[in-house]
């Protein structure tokens, strides 16, 4: 994987021709890198930031159909969702895990139980199975006493399914590269290469984690643009019209000790009926997601006040019991989706359905959501496929996800723990389990153990801290202030693994607190950009 050196050899030889060169490390790059690479294509992958830093990593955690675009006839969209849900229940155990959903209905919406129970019944057929009920007030009080009586008709339960966003991209980037795909995140596309014909055949990229600049033109039969949100800046120097509508949709999280909660729910705000949902994740609990029109400026979306509030309304309407208050807030973050433009007023009418462009040779692959990676990928592949005439592209029909290694008594870790690391660490999991007995150990009240902080910083792709604390093992979501409280431990594991000197680390730790309280915080200020000895990595020796 990104073993040691692997960043410097790459990029001594990262000016072959390469058969697909991917631009955007979210799930749909690495989704496009798994499926080229199981396609047999020499394929590269180049990502600005930090893989999955964008979109990828600020979902709600669901892997879902989208119950509520029925509301707005995206019925091809559900169905589409609730279908690849299936399938990834079945393809990544332990990554993806069955959620059961609470939907109560009360007198307020004006919509009848048999309407609910319609589209609870229809979510199943699209799934190909049977599993949601009905529960009587009584019956919902006896399950959850926190939800609010006043009004209350019915409540509906059904299946959905959560995952972890971070994870799953690295997964798919790992399981590619061990099959000989390669991937190099802080590897920022400045511009697009055309041929004599005026047709994009490359890509002049810069490493942003190098003090040198390094910079190369990169050459390739095909370019795949899967930038999400940011898919029309690529898209610019072609001349062609603007089609994405940034939508931001916000999230707080909470401690498992204020929502006590197995179950999500599915909660409509008081004030307009708009669906928002609450969810286990991990050690936390999170609810979201507000939708707007993006139009904040700084290097990364942050939930704003308003959006807060909004947030807090409707769990106070749901769960007056829970009793909770912007003091309660653990942390907050915001993700930009990237919507196909239709011009409605309304940014939650907007479908969520995926598209493939080619203009001037450039391939465009955007919309879609985070659980139909799949099928987005097989999509773009095969509008390409001509490009590849005379040669078989038909290794898109295997696996995406590899076989889980099989565990005896002896790993030193309970069966559900060890599926769980399995899942998001795939056969790297052997690796992890063979380290020291006291890093087997939670960290806190999480359900990750240290030595995955050790495994992430040798070998998977850290750069800064951040990435490592966010996405990696995400303490930063998890902890109260990020996890700063843990920072000499912390330190004392990974700070020989990434071969920083002590001026490295303090500039770091700067770097993250920094970071953390502008976007992520209970209370994120108006971020500004990050001061010049914050933004550059300093060279020491």
């Amino acid at each position: 994987m990104w073993e040691k050196g692997y960043r410097e050899k790459l990029w001594s030889e990262i000016g072959q021709p390469w058969d697909v060169i991917i631009i955007g490390g979210g799930i749909t790059g690495a989704g496009v890198l798994r499926q080229a690479r199981n396609a047999g294509l020499n394929c590269l992958l180049l990502e600005a930031g930090d893989f999955s830093s964008g979109t990828s990593s600020r979902s709600s955690k669901m892997v879902h159909g989208g119950f509520r675009y029925m509301r707005s006839g995206q019925f091809d969209v559900t169905r589409e969702s609730v279908r690849e849900r299936e399938w990834l229940l079945q393809a990544a155990p332990g990554l993806v895990t069955p959620l059961p959903f609470i939907m109560p209905n009360y007198s307020a919406y004006h919509t009848s139980n048999r309407l609910f129970m319609l589209g609870v019944i229809l979510y199943d057929l699209f799934g190909k199975k049977w599993k949601h009920q009905i529960l009587t007030p009584s019956q919902a009080s006896n399950l959850v006493p926190q939800l609010n009586p006043e009004g209350l008709l019915a409540v509906f339960r059904y299946d959905d399914a959560a995952a972890d966003d971070s994870r799953m991209v690295l997964r798919l980037l790992q399981e590619a590269m061990l099959e000989g795909a390669h991937a190099i995140n802080y590897a920022r596309v400045e511009t697009l290469l055309r041929d004599q014909h005026g047709k994009v055949c490359g890509v002049f990229v810069k490493d942003e984690s190098s003090p040198n600049g390094i910079t190369a033109e990169i050459e390739a039969r095909v370019v795949i643009n899967a930038t999400g949100p940011w898919t029309d800046e690529i898209r610019k120097p072609l001349g062609v019209p603007a089609r994405i509508r940034q939508t931001r949709g916000s999230h707080l999280i909470f401690p498992r000790s204020k929502m006590p909660f197995r179950q999500a729910f599915i909660l409509m705000h008081p004030n307009d009926q708009r669906g928002m949902i609450a969810v286990p994740w991990e050690s936390v609990y999170l609810v979201g997601t507000t939708d707007l029109d993006h139009s904040q400026a700084g290097d990364e979306p942050y939930t704003t006040q308003t959006e807060i509030d909004y947030i807090l309304e409707a769990i106070e309407s749901i769960l007056p019991a829970c009793h909770i208050t912007a003091g309660d807030i653990l942390a907050t973050y915001a993700g930009v989706r990237p919507i196909i433009s239709s011009g409605t007023a309304n940014p939650s009418a907007e479908s969520r359905a995926h598209a493939v462009w080619e203009e001037e040779g450039l391939f465009t692959i955007t919309g879609g959501k985070l659980t139909t990676f799949r099928v987005m990928a097989k999509s773009v592949l095969q509008a390409a496929r001509y490009r590849f005439a005379g040669r078989s592209i038909t290794g898109i029909r295997k696996p995406i996800f590899n076989s889980l290694p099989q565990y005896s008594s002896e790993t030193r870790l309970k069966q559900e723990q060890a599926l769980y690391l399995a899942g998001r660490y795939g056969n790297a999991v052997v690796d992890l389990i063979q380290s020291p007995v006291e890093e087997l150990t939670p960290i806190e009240t999480m359900p990750n153990l240290w030595a995955e902080l050790r495994l992430a910083a040798r070998s998977e792709g850290v750069i800064h801290l951040d990435d490592l604390l966010l996405r990696r093992v995400r303490l930063g979501l998890q902890l109260p202030q990020g996890g700063q409280a843990l920072l000499p431990r912390i330190r004392a594991i990974v700070q020989p693994e990434l071969e920083w000197d002590d001026t490295r680390w303090e500039w770091e730790v700067a770097r993250y607190q920094k970071i953390w309280q502008d976007y992520y915080s209970p209370t994120p200020g108006v971020p500004i950009k990050l001061e010049m000895e914050h933004t550059q990595i300093p060279v020491t020796g």
